[in-house]
């Protein structure tokens, strides 16, 4: 996954050029790692199914627990 919070190199404004620098001679490239729309679309979407799948066994759980303290009772 992505590093969305990187910290940016700091370097003087008369080398600094749309995310490139020059530092020690050497052309430095501290632009973030572009993410198309698609890919956060994808992203999010594995989310929810993730989270869905979290909330299913969460709930199976829950249920057995409460058919145990049930069936306990009689």
């Amino acid at each position: 996954m992505a590093k969305y919070n990187q910290k940016v190199p700091q370097a003087s404004p008369s080398n600094y050029v749309d995310g490139l620098y020059v530092k020690n001679g050497r052309l430095i490239n501290a632009r973030p790692d572009g993410v198309t729309g698609i890919q956060q679309a994808a992203d999010i979407k594995r989310s929810i199914k993730n989270m869905r799948k979290v909330n299913r066994i969460a709930d199976g759980i829950e249920l057995a627990e409460s058919r145990k303290q049930i069936r306990d009772l009689f």
